[in-house]
């Protein structure tokens, strides 16, 4: 393949910036670049001239209808399409796109969460153009991002929080900047997700329930094989995946999406996707795309893609690393250097970093918090609940110099000799990988792990950049009028108050160790395990004092978001719970009673033949049997009471801790009592494809 025919596939379905140049008049453009790059207004004369060229350049391409394409509070996208098309009263017709229809849109907002942010009869929603989100087309829609408000003003998506995050995050760096002489156009936090999902047959998908209703298997016995050989991460990629890998590439790199790397996980059936970084608001459109292609190539191949968190008991499940850092058009501000510890820029904003984490750490773990994600952190295979940060050997040192007032020893990183003359050597890195870190800086950036596979990233960055803002601010307002000789002073010593302040949150050991946990909590390091436990971090006082202050969110609007996130934590436990009592009824005990029928019919027809003795295997397993019957009933039972006391409950918190603590705890117990069946039950009678035919067949 040549590399213009490779290259020419990339894009092609982006109204990008290339493609802008080129269609509008240089003044429009222009003008355009001020809003996007400077904030500028945008005039209706601009959004006229853009919204005909954006018309035009879609029918091209094939495109017969337009939507705003937003991300209400579920999490998910959203869009409503209309056609190019108006009638004239000839019968005939035309194409028209407007300047006000490309700015604003109207869609209902009255079957949207917004956890009380408007009355059910006040329905009126606003969209409103996002022009530093390229529009796309996808199946021939043209889709233009958008935020989403209510008739008040108040956010009722995801983005506009994200985009007043990023405002004041320029803001603020700025302002630091600028005590070190430097005056750049932006700060721009930067964002590369890596995602992990599963792949499984269609056939095997459809034949799980509990796949298709709640996303992950309620019921499943380990399979013989899991990953305890270590020998799919990183394996040969089978033909069968691979060719829905390469579809996929096809369709994100048209949609201009740079997936770079793809890889088999650690779990059998695991895979993992990864982009080349960008700009962090564009960054988290691209994933949520990621996420719906994913499904959707999957069906051309017989295949159904996994996102959730947990779907498979007993091996690892599946997160979103979310590799975060902050730039300027000329340089990464996370980029230590040779020598950090003369990089007092780079210090100063990694001390900002590291306050921002200790401070927030409840927040941050809030940010992260889910159903699915519950099953997944702190489980021995992804970080654990607990907030912490990995810095690595060399920026260790560092800081530990710095906080002793030691910092005239310089740390540099070298070079690893292989000792094969074969082998290049390698430049070692600034850090190691620890793969127990829920937040490890890794060279240039810091890798926030505990993100969960199925989850829009905008919550975890949301406050990473308002908590990282704010240390800023703090840092400028406390300097900002020292005597220029006599900053690099103040500065050091204001990092070495701030990072002795919040040394707790620095840990380079096993985050999976029980002495860790016991450990963090003589720190006072917070261990929010559920989320019910760690949805009240939202509102928390100190959390709304950040909201308030950093101007991201108004105090209705983090209320509405605590609540939105309750009543979804509910709603899922419910079905869940539903799920599982509705299937251990109905599909599993008469099974498991009836193979005991047959075992205890075949005992008696052999007993009857005078062969007693060689039946003892055959009279254990039918008491193992009966037992399991009664243990699965008795699961019901407990679980159908906690689960309507759950649902008795008027409180959404007093709700969320009740399925939490008990009712969570219940579920597990049916699934032990019929995953033990599962061992006993012949093959031929078991209801499902068990973990052993779904993970190893595709």
């Amino acid at each position: 393949m040549a590399d213009t025919e490779l290259t020419s596939r990339f894009g092609t379905m982006v109204f990008s910036e290339d493609v802008m140049r080129k269609r509008l008049p240089k003044d429009i453009y222009k003008r355009l670049s001020a809003t996007i790059d400077r904030g500028a207004p945008l005039d209706l004369d601009v959004a006229n001239a853009v919204a005909h060229a954006m018309k035009e350049w879609a029918i091209e391409h094939g495109a017969t209808h337009y939507a705003h394409w937003f991300q209400p509070l579920s999490g998910i996208t959203s869009e409503k399409h209309d056609s190019f098309l108006e009638p004239n009263h000839d019968g005939t017709a035309i194409t028209k796109f407007t300047g006000k229809a490309l700015i604003q849109g109207e869609p209902d907002a009255s079957s949207f969460p917004n956890g009380g942010l408007r009355a059910t009869f006040e329905a009126r929603g606003y969209t409103a153009w996002d022009p530093t989100s390229p529009a796309f087309i996808k199946d021939e829609v043209l889709c233009i991002p958008t935020a989403f408000c209510g008739y008040n003003g108040e956010a009722l998506d995801k983005k506009t929080p994200l985009l007043r995050s990023m405002k004041v995050l320029d803001t603020q760096a700025k302002r630091v900047l600028a005590l070190f002489g430097k005056h750049p156009k932006r700060v721009v936090p930067s964002v590369g997700l890596e995602q992990e999902y599963f792949l499984i047959k269609k056939d095997a998908y459809r034949h799980r329930r509990d796949l298709v209703i709640c996303g992950r298997t309620l019921f499943g016995a380990p399979p013989c094989k899991g990953q305890e050989l270590e020998e799919h991460y990183f394996g040969a990629i089978r033909p069968s995946v691979s060719k829905y890998m390469k579809a996929l590439d096809d369709e994100l790199w048209a949609l201009g999406i740079p997936a770079k790397t793809k890889h088999n996980e650690v779990a059998p059936c695991q895979h993992e996707l990864a982009p080349v970084y960008t700009e962090l608001n564009e960054g988290v459109d691209n994933n949520m795309l990621v996420m719906e292609k994913m499904k959707l190539v999957a069906s051309q191949f017989d295949l159904t893609c996994l996102l959730h968190e947990k779907p498979f008991e007993g091996i690892n499940g599946s997160g979103k690393h979310n590799n975060w850092s902050i730039g300027t058009e000329d340089e990464n501000l996370f980029d230590p250097g040779d020598t950090p510890l003369e990089n007092l820029q780079f210090v100063v904003f990694l001390t900002a970093v590291i306050e921002a984490v200790d401070k927030y750490q409840g927040l941050l773990r809030m940010s992260v918090a889910g159903c699915g994600n519950d099953h997944r952190l702190g489980a021995n295979e992804a970080p654990p609940a607990i907030i912490s940060i990995f810095l690595g050997d060399m920026l260790t040192e560092v800081v530990q110099k710095i906080m002793d007032g030691k910092a005239s020893v310089h740390a540099r990183h070298g070079v690893l000799d292989l000792g094969a003359d074969v082998l290049p050597n390698l430049e070692q890195d600034n850090t190691d990988r620890n793969r127990t870190s829920p937040f490890a800086f890794t060279g240039n950036k810091f890798e926030f792990r505990a993100v969960g596979s199925e989850q829009n990233p905008s919550d975890a960055n949301l406050v990473l950049d308002t908590a990282v803002a704010e240390s800023l601010k703090a840092f400028a307002d406390a300097l900002e009028g020292v005597p220029a000789d006599e900053f690099a002073d103040a500065a050091l010593e204001y990092c070495k108050k701030t990072l002795n302040e919040h040394r707790r949150i620095l840990f380079s050991g096993d985050g999976y160790s029980e002495a860790w946990e016991q450990e963090a909590e003589k720190r006072g390091l917070l261990n929010l395990r559920t989320t019910a436990d760690a949805l009240p971090q939202m509102v928390a006082p100190e959390s709304m004092a950040l909201w308030r202050g950093m101007g991201v969110l108004t105090e209705t609007e983090a209320f509405s978001r605590y609540e939105v996130k309750l009543e979804k934590y509910n709603k899922l436990m419910n079905i869940e719970a539903t799920t599982m009592v509705r299937e251990a009824r109905r599909t599993y005990r008469p099974v498991i009673t009836a193979y005991a029928t047959k075992v205890a019919k075949g005992l008696e027809t052999i007993r009857a033949a005078g062969a007693e003795a060689a039946m003892t295997c055959e009279q254990n397993t039918l008491n193992k049997l009966c037992c399991g019957i009664t243990e699965i009933n008795e699961a019901i039972k407990a679980l159908d009471a906690l689960h309507q006391k759950a649902e008795a409950l008027v409180d959404p918190q007093e709700q969320a801790n009740c399925y939490a603590h008990e009712v969570a705890p219940a579920m597990e117990t049916l699934r032990g009592a019929v995953d033990a069946m599962e061992e006993i039950v012949a093959a031929d009678y078991w209801p499902v494809p068990t973990y052993d035919e779904i993970l190893f067949y595709v």
